[in-house]
């Protein structure tokens, strides 16, 4: 259950909705107050929200939200570390479900090279990295991307992933500055989190003040990565201003700037109309009874 200790008051942080950019609702870590938690979102500041897959379970999961709140957006795709369950039938399946009206991106994916250290896997990686690129190509959807540990390696696919006219974010950065300037030169958008908040966020802080305020996407990558003062806790969507507010400080800025700006970005990325309904269009019964049987579906 969330606590009233955990929601912020929107009047008193802006009067900008904040658009979410990563999220993860489909995660276990929710299932005692997934709708309970969403259900406050638009009403307290955070809106849209994009939901991102990290398999083709967990695609199938963002999707269901999507189609259950109207506010929520799925992204499709499968995470670096969890090729394992990529073939060339999924990767159909995963075309397909492109086409749904509520799939705003492919992802997230990309290369880790933090715990896969052989050279056979890391070639796997690079294998399903580029062929979710060409999906992205293929169907005009911009695309976020995990990098961990694989700087050169990423750069060099993402710079092709530019000639294919592939748009897309750098999710929860973690390289310098300078490689932060090569991906802005690009177009690619960079997304910035939690981490910013923390004492060593160094690197990090060095990134927001050398890029550009129309550079940058808010997001969290719950229910991870949570900002202080939640180091260490869940993390959720209405955690985003305590990022909105460290950008605004590093930026010498205000608050309802980094905001509006950040938020302009991800309409612009993502291809989403702003002021489209919202509010929750389904039920967490309803979602939690097709999440049951998920594992059948096509």
């Amino acid at each position: 259950m969330i606590s009233e200790s955990q929601v912020q008051d929107k009047d008193k942080r802006s009067g900008s909705m904040i658009f979410e950019t990563h999220a993860h609702y489909e995660d276990e870590q929710f299932d005692s107050d997934r709708d309970e938690l969403l259900a406050f979102m638009p009403q307290q500041g955070i809106s849209p929200v994009v939901n991102v897959g990290s398999t083709i379970e967990t695609t199938k999961k963002s999707i269901l939200l999507a189609e259950s709140y109207d506010f929520i957006y799925a992204a499709v795709g499968v995470h670096p570390s969890e090729i394992d369950c990529l073939n060339e039938e999924n990767l159909e399946w995963l075309r397909a479900r492109t086409e749904h009206p509520k799939v705003a991106a492919v992802g997230e994916i990309g290369l880790d090279y933090y715990w896969d250290k052989e050279e056979e896997v890391r070639q796997r990686q690079r294998y399903w990295f580029m062929r979710q690129i060409e999906l992205a190509a293929d169907t005009g959807l911009p695309v976020i991307i995990h990098s961990r540990d694989a700087a050169a390696d990423t750069f060099e696919i993402m710079k092709k992933a530019h000639d294919m006219h592939v748009s897309g974010v750098i999710h929860c950065f973690s390289y310098s500055a300078e490689m932060a300037r090569q991906y802005v030169d690009l177009g690619y958008y960079i997304g910035v989190g939690g981490v910013v908040t923390f004492k060593n966020a160094k690197k990090l802080r060095e990134v927001v003040e050398t890029i550009p305020l129309s550079s940058i996407l808010l997001e969290t990558d719950c229910p991870y990565m949570a900002p202080e003062p939640y180091r260490g806790k869940r993390n959720q969507s209405m955690y985003l201003s305590y990022v909105a507010e460290k950008i605004a400080q590093i930026k010498g800025v205000a608050v309802e700037k980094v905001i509006e700006a950040a938020s302009e970005n991800a309409y612009r990325l993502y291809r989403i109309r702003e002021n489209q309904p919202m509010g929750k269009a389904g039920t967490a019964v309803g979602y939690g009874r097709e999440i049951e049987s998920v594992s059948q579906a096509d």
